[in-house]
């Protein structure tokens, strides 16, 4: 019989899901097909609003555990996001361990496709950072709660579309607030990863007028932009993106991108953009707000792809999804309001609005909407929408 000893797991993802703010996940599940290779994590971390939706990232993590804790910082981001979009949708997360460039293949995305279909709806899934439209398609073979499909097999396609219009909306939101114009022209704006979203983001900000200075990890991405649009920069990295004369910083690539030596050196007074969890710890958006430094969250602004994904399962509308993607626009600036009358950063008041829409729904749940609590939260969603 094995010896199975107590840890201390103080800075483990069991003390993240059990006992810190940061936890209280419905459910984790760990799920392993040896044969295809597949080792993968799904999170769900609220079904309050509805049936969990969030992308399938799939990445080379360090460690599985550094895999489990980012399914569960992720999927709270969705409940976060789709609760400020305005969907009947909870959060949930997925994440496949492993380079796809190594081991990505039809036999492990049909296995992964069994393991979310096992769920029986609590979690749809669709595309995050690396994977694409034609792998959910292959993921869609074997699970129906699959959306981000390929308009050949009913689906949406590229949600990276929406997503960059989003963040867009919000960016002009931020301007609004910001210099008093819902507009870039004439603003430069730094972004840090062209890829799926980002090169998209290029082409709104250069259709407005805005001065685009790029950079990303791979050479291709860039010369891509840079033989489109010439009137483009680019730099050599983030560290020197963050340090260039900026208006507006964009992180359009992972998480965690704006840490305390980033924001020490961030010379932009806005920060908008595409990434996820770009808060590398607690606290940021606090050092953010005393340099006086406009944050637009990021579960907020790139909320569109979620929004195109969501509307497939309905039967995909793109000017339906389009006009709704739209709202983000306003959404961040009831979020900035917010923010200046409590007098706290853009971030909390996010979470806030969030966390009020979602306990209404829980009130609500429980026979409870006629409470106080429920009433006041009733009104403050409203009021950000």
């Amino acid at each position: 019989m094995t010896d199975v000893r107590p840890t201390n797991d103080a800075d483990g993802v069991l003390h993240t899901l059990f006992r810190s703010d940061q936890g209280g996940h419905e459910q984790v599940v760990l799920c392993q097909d040896r044969e295809s290779g597949l080792k993968a994590v799904i999170a769900i971390h609220s079904t309050a609003l509805g049936d969990a939706l969030g992308g399938t990232r799939f990445y080379p993590y360090a460690s599985e555990e550094a895999a489990v804790q980012d399914a569960l910082n992720l999927s709270r981001g969705m409940s976060y996001k789709n609760a400020l979009a305005g969907l009947d949708h909870g959060g949930g997360k997925a994440v496949i361990i492993g380079d796809p460039s190594l081991i990505k293949t039809e036999q492990l995305l049909l296995a992964y496709g069994r393991f979310v279909a096992s769920l029986g709806g609590r979690y749809v899934t669709a595309c995050d950072v690396g994977t694409y439209v034609q792998d959910m398609d292959v993921v869609a073979r074997e699970c129906r709660w699959t959306t981000g499909r390929s308009p050949e097999n009913g689906g949406a396609g590229d949600s990276s579309v929406l997503t960059a219009f989003g963040v867009f909306q919000g960016m002009r939101a931020a301007a609004q607030t910001r210099w008093g114009e819902p507009t870039l022209r004439g603003r430069r704006v730094g972004i840090a990863g062209v890829g799926k979203v980002g090169h998209h983001l290029v082409e709104h900000l250069v259709e407005d007028g805005a001065e685009v200075v790029i950079t990303d990890v791979r050479t291709e991405a860039v010369e891509r932009i840079l033989a489109r649009h010439p009137q483009v920069t680019a730099v050599t990295d983030a560290e020197v993106l963050v340090r260039t004369p900026l208006d507006v910083y964009a992180p359009c690539a992972l998480g965690g991108a704006l840490d305390d030596a980033t924001v020490a050196a961030l010379t932009a007074s806005v920060v908008c953009g595409a990434a996820n969890n770009q808060l590398a710890h607690p606290g940021v958006e606090k050092d953010l707000a005393d340099r006086d430094i406009l944050y637009a969250p990021d579960y907020v602004v790139n909320a569109g792809g979620v929004i195109q994904v969501a509307d497939e399962l309905h039967g995909f509308d793109f000017d339906r999804a389009k006009a709704k993607a739209n709202q983000i626009f306003d959404t961040t600036l009831a979020i900035f309001d917010r923010a200046k009358a409590d007098g706290i950063p853009p971030a909390a008041a996010a979470d806030r609005l969030a966390e009020q829409r979602m306990a209404e729904a829980r009130a609500r749940a429980t026979g409870a909407v006629g409470t106080p609590a429920a009433a006041a939260s009733a009104t403050a969603v409203a009021t950000a929408r």
